[in-house]
C-alpha cells in the first residue's frame, strides 16, 4: 500500500504530510474500536483522517476476564481493562491483505502476546507481516492492562525493542510510531525522547489510557482497575503531550490523544505541538457524527485564525 493519498479532503487546509503520509485531516480513530481489522473502511466512510486498528498481537488471544469494560456516565470516560483481546497476526492480516489498493489510512497497533517468552521477539514478528500490509505501525508499549507491559518503557528495553522493529520492518519503510502512557515521569519522558531521535521514529502517540484517578470522579465505577479514557484523562494528556513537545523541541512529530470530544479539544491539542490527534471514547458519549463534527470545527478556526494550512497552528501555543 502506498503512504501517499487518501481521499479527497473536505478542506483542503486540513490536509497535511506527516512522516511522509499525506493525511486528508488530523482526526483519527485510535485503536480499540476496530481491534482486529474488520471495517476499517466503513469508519473512513465517516470522515476520519485515518484508522488505527489493533492491538493485534503474535497469537490469538482472548484478553483478560470479564467484566473488563466500563462506562462511566457521570463522568462520560470509561476504564477497560481489555488485555489486548483480538484474533491473532493471521486473521487480521489477511483481512489488511484483501483491502490492499484501497484508499485511506490504515495504521496497525501492534503488541506482544500476554503470556509470551519473549515479548521483543513478539513485536519484531508483528512488524514483519503487519509492515507490509499497513500505511503506519504503531509500537504500544504503554497499555496498562498486560502485566509489565509498560516497562519497555524503559530506556534500555525500549532501545532493544525500537533495534529488533526497525531490523524487522525490511524494506518496507513502513513509518513506526510510539504510544507512550500519561503516567511518565519528567526523566522518563527525556529518555524516550533522546532514544526516539536517535532510532529516528516517525511520530509519537501521547498518550494512552491512565492508571492514575483524577479528583472528583462521580462514577460509582471509578475504582475499577484499568486504563481510564475519555473526558476526566484530558488535563493529563494535555499535559503530557506539552512535556513531550518541549523534550523533542518539535524535531519529532506527535499524535494527541486522550480526551479530546470536540474541534476546540482537538484545536488545543494541535496548538500544544500536535499535527495528528485520535480519539475514541468520545464515540461512545457522542456517537458516528464525532468525527466530521471536529473536522467542521477545526476548518472553521483555521479561517478564522487566517491561516492556509493546519499545519501552521502546530505548536503555536
Amino acid at each position: 500500500m502506498s503512504p501517499i493519498g487518501a481521499r479527497a479532503a473536505p478542506a483542503p487546509a486540513l490536509a497535511q504530510r506527516v512522516a511522509g503520509i499525506v493525511f486528508p485531516n488530523p482526526v483519527g480513530l485510535a485503536p480499540g474500536f476496530d481491534k482486529n481489522g474488520q471495517v476499517p473502511d466503513a469508519l473512513i466512510g465517516l470522515g476520519f483522517g485515518s484508522v488505527e486498528i489493533g492491538t493485534v498481537t503474535p497469537k490469538p488471544q482472548a484478553g483478560n476476564a470479564r467484566p473488563r469494560l466500563f462506562r462511566l456516565v457521570e463522568d462520560e470516560a470509561v476504564i477497560n481493562r481489555m488485555g489486548f483481546n483480538n484474533d491473532g497476526s493471521q486473521i487480521v492480516a489477511e483481512r489488511l491483505t484483501k483491502r490492499l489498493g484501497r484508499p485511506g489510512i490504515v495504521g496497525a497497533n501492534i503488541g506482544a502476546n500476554k503470556d509470551s517468552p519473549d515479548r521483543i521477539a513478539d513485536y519484531a514478528e508483528m512488524t514483519r507481516i503487519m509492515a507490509p500490509l499497513a500505511t503506519y505501525l504503531t509500537v504500544n508499549v504503554s497499555s496498562p492492562n498486560t502485566p509489565g507491559l509498560r516497562a519497555l518503557q524503559d530506556e534500555g528495553a525500549l532501545t532493544e525493542l525500537l533495534d529488533a522493529v526497525i531490523a524487522a520492518r525490511g524494506p518496507h519503510k513502513t513509518p513506526i510510531f510510539l504510544k507512550l502512557a500519561p503516567d511518565l515521569q519528567a526523566t522518563d519522558i527525556d529518555s524516550i525522547c533522546r532514544i526516539a531521535l536517535d532510532k529516528r521514529l516517525d511520530a509519537l502517540i501521547v498518550t494512552n489510557t491512565t492508571i492514575s484517578r483524577p479528583a472528583g470522579l462521580r462514577s460509582p465505577l471509578a475504582g475499577e482497575s484499568g486504563g481510564l479514557s475519555g473526558k476526566p484523562l484530558a488535563p493529563l494528556a494535555l499535559e503530557t503531550l506539552r512535556a513531550f513537545r518541549s523534550a523533542t523541541g518539535g524535531a519529532i512529530p506527535l499524535v494527541g490523544v486522550g480526551g479530546i470530544s470536540n474541534a476546540e479539544d482537538a484545536w488545543q491539542r494541535i496548538r500544544a505541538g500536535a499535527s495528528l490527534i485520535q480519539l475514541y471514547s468520545a464515540m461512545v458519549y457522542k456517537g458516528p457524527r464525532l468525527a466530521r463534527q471536529i473536522i467542521d470545527g477545526l476548518a472553521q478556526r483555521v479561517r478564522a485564525e487566517g491561516m492556509t494550512s493546519i499545519a501552521e497552528a502546530v505548536g503555536t501555543q
